[in-house]
């Protein structure tokens, strides 16, 4: 008998990942702080290194292993192809390899759902800020770090600081770090 290994996907630190598989018995688990947008994601890659046949990968809903059906079924046969059974705890369904035509409708149809539902947040997002800068009071997000505190930051990284160590020092993302290096320092950074 393999292992339960359970994959839980939140898009910031500020969520809460626990509630994902709370009560579900698992071995060992992987928690992403990432969207769902791709499948490029650290722990998610991890996983797959780790996994083993007979083990199972179990995750809460179809939308946290994937957010577009291309992606949800190219996770899903990868996995079983490898001998690994797939379990999405919320919609109570399974999938071994061997599955029935019926099996495979159900996870086209669930997946086809999570990619709708991630469009129409897009959309709806767009309209707000297009109503909002028609009101003259969108102004975008506002940045993480003054310019001062940029230029630094580009020093200490220069330097050779370890990013992770600067994300925690500005009290940022390693993303936003990298975001912030990446930028021209024509922009007044």
């Amino acid at each position: 008998m393999g292992h339960r290994i359970g994959y839980i996907r939140v898009s910031s630190e500020d969520q809460q990942p626990a509630r994902q598989l709370d009560q579900v018995p698992v071995d060992r688990v992987f928690i992403e702080y990432a969207s769902g947008k791709d499948i490029h994601r650290p722990q998610l890659a991890q996983l797959l290194v780790f996994v083993r046949p007979g083990d199972t990968v179990v995750v809460h809903s179809l939308d946290r292993l994937a957010r577009n059906l291309a992606d949800l079924r190219q996770l899903v046969s990868r996995l079983t192809d490898q001998g690994v059974r797939v379990e999405f705890v919320h919609e109570q369904l399974t999938f071994t390899g061997d599955d029935s035509p019926m099996a495979q409708l159900m996870l086209s149809v669930m997946g086809a759902f999570a990619e709708f539902e991630r469009a129409l947040l897009r959309e709806r997002q767009r309209e707000g800020i297009a109503l909002a800068k028609q009101r003259g009071v969108y102004r975008g997000r506002q940045r993480a770090l003054t310019a001062e505190q940029v230029q630094v930051l580009r020093q200490r990284a220069q330097a050779g600081e370890a990013k992770t160590a600067l994300a925690k020092a500005f009290g940022i993302s390693r993303e936003t770090v990298y975001q912030y290096l990446r930028q021209p320092e024509s922009h007044g950074f």
